[in-house]
């Protein structure tokens, strides 16, 4: 690890840096021990240690889409329903070169590391998180035990609405130009009406999302909290620009362990902060609480 100053308490609660070291880690571990349950709660910065883009700024997102960043084309702008009625084609190329990039994405070691942890648990892990990439079921988490907030990019809907059905895009193979951001191979399609498909997510600007898969994941989690008494949570990735995974974590009971390289805050006496990467933190919780090597 580089060195650095050793960050101190604050009144946003224990914080960390790399420098921290194994102290923080046994609390961290000390926590878990004393826990019955794992509830992880994830944002795009989960993914980044995998590979994948986490769009953070305009200039982020361009570098990731050349061909929007040419058009001046914003993230807000494309990941809407406004995108798919205006220019199909340009939206699915957008959509459908994230689907085939999640689905060959392999989830890096930190997803097996806090499936392991929930493993050591009575009550098991829950998922909350706020991708749409399907990495936790890749991982092998129960995909019943995973609630997707902002739907999943693996499902589809009508973009009429001609009926509140959603399926798998298991059939959907995208084939696209990267260098316009376009989709080449034919558009998806509603089964009952012929209509164009959309991804089965939360975009901006949304009001035709079909929610009924994420509040029946939430009803499970709900449901999961009530055999719980013990929670403890790992918070990995999750930013304030949009704070609805950092709110669910805070607002849970239990002790709160959030990992994030920038914005590593916790609400005094909810738990600790360590200002490290995602896969960085959890490797360091792992190898205090099973007194392994991780690498």
């Amino acid at each position: 690890m580089k060195s650095g100053p050793r960050a101190s308490p604050t009144s946003f609660g224990a914080l960390a840096d790399p420098m921290a070291g194994a102290d923080v880690f046994r609390r961290c571990a000390r926590a878990i021990l004393e826990a019955d349950g794992l509830l992880v709660t994830a944002g795009a910065g989960l993914g980044v240690d995998s590979g994948l883009p986490d769009f953070r700024g305009t200039q982020g997102f361009w570098r990731a889409y050349p061909a929007l960043g040419r058009a001046k084309i914003a993230f807000e702008s494309i990941a809407s329903p406004a995108a798919f009625e205006s220019n199909a084609r340009l939206a699915w190329g957008f959509y459908g070169h994230r689907l085939a990039l999640y689905r060959r994405t392999v989830p890096h070691e930190g997803f097996a590391l806090l499936k392991k942890i929930g493993a050591s648990m009575p009550g098991g892990a829950f998922v909350f998180t706020s991708n749409v990439d399907g990495q936790f079921q890749t991982a092998g988490f129960d995909s019943e035990r995973v609630c997707e907030i902002h739907g999943s990019i693996h499902h589809l809907q009508c973009m009429q609405g001609c009926s509140a059905d959603i399926w798998p895009a298991t059939e959907f193979a995208p084939e696209i130009d990267a260098e316009n951001c376009l989709l080449r191979s034919s558009l998806p399609t509603c089964p009952r009406c012929g209509s164009l498909a959309r991804p089965n997510i939360l975009m901006f600007g949304d009001w035709g999302w079909i929610d009924s898969r994420t509040r029946e994941q939430h009803e499970a989690l709900q449901a999961w909290f009530g055999g719980i008494r013990r929670p403890v949570a790992i918070e990995v990735g999750a930013g304030t620009a949009i704070p609805s995974v950092r709110h669910f974590g805070e607002a849970s009971h239990g002790t709160l362990i959030r990992i994030n390289p920038t914005e590593p805050d916790v609400p005094s006496g909810k738990g600790f902060g360590l200002r490290m990467a995602g896969l960085e933190g959890i490797r360091g919780i792992a190898q205090s609480l099973f007194g392994e090597q991780t690498r």
